[in-house]
């Protein structure tokens, strides 16, 4: 059994849980804890490393996802943590603190090589995107299983601002919106989405996919949407798949 300890940062929770890598599955319980709301550098790190220690894993390798592009072993984006992350070196100073080795990707990429390598998009050919809906709209795309990096489709113009100012959950909850509002909301955008990148599969992730039953039925049915089989564990066995697939260790 191959083990590697997988961490999935978010802008609100950062969660983490031991992955058996040959299923693709938890073999530990999954802890959560808050992501700090100043959301910079310091004050995240100590999160991660309260992560490492609840589960006695120092020396040993880590997966984790990150919602910032990855270049580098940098970070290069800040469109939900504090803007003092960009530039910074990431893997190095979290190599330090919690004293593992560390590979670290971006977070929906992350999510996106779990479900090609284990879920929905197992084997499936041409272009597939994968969407986290959360705090933001996160992106992973996909070319014949090959993964094009660091996408940030959250951020593209839509309307009067970017497409996850409209359809991520945090958008959601601010406008109260209804499930079929939101649902319409979304169509919208996947069907931007889907206009521009004409993909075979569309992967909804992030938590709010368990509900998919509450808001699919809006979507147009020539969308071809699906929920993510690993749901919201997705990044985290996705980040310690991750470690595997991309480093030599």
């Amino acid at each position: 059994m191959e083990k590697i300890l997988g961490i999935d940062v978010g802008a609100t929770g950062t969660k983490g849980g031991i992955v058996d890598l040959k299923k693709g599955d938890l073999i530990s319980e999954k802890i959560k804890l808050r992501t700090p709301d100043s959301k910079k550098p310091g004050d995240m790190i100590e999160v991660i490393n309260q992560l490492v220690q609840a589960f006695e894993w120092e020396g040993k390798p880590v997966g984790m996802g990150f919602p910032t592009i990855i270049k580098d072993n940098k970070c290069w984006s800040a469109s939900n943590i504090d803007e003092s992350w960009i530039g910074f070196e990431i893997k190095r100073e979290i190599e330090l603190a919690a004293n593992c080795p560390v590979y670290v990707i971006n977070d929906a990429d992350a999510a996106g090589l779990a479900e090609m390598k284990y879920g929905k998009g197992y084997k499936q050919k041409g272009t597939v995107i994968l969407l986290t809906l959360g705090t933001g709209i996160g992106s992973a795309l996909f070319i014949n299983g090959k993964l094009v990096p660091n996408t940030e489709f959250g951020q593209l113009k839509f309307r009067d601002g970017v497409t996850e100012n409209f359809a991520s959950n945090s958008a959601r909850l601010a406008k109260n919106m209804s499930w079929e509002k939101f649902g319409n909301e979304l169509n919208e955008v996947l069907k931007y989405i889907d206009f521009i990148f004409s993909p075979q599969m569309i992967i909804l992730g992030g938590g709010i996919s368990k509900n998919m039953d509450m808001y699919q039925q809006y979507f147009d049915k020539e969308l071809n949407v699906y929920p993510a089989e690993k749901f919201n564990n997705a990044g985290i066995i996705g980040a310690a798949l991750a470690y595997k697939k991309y480093t030599k260790k």
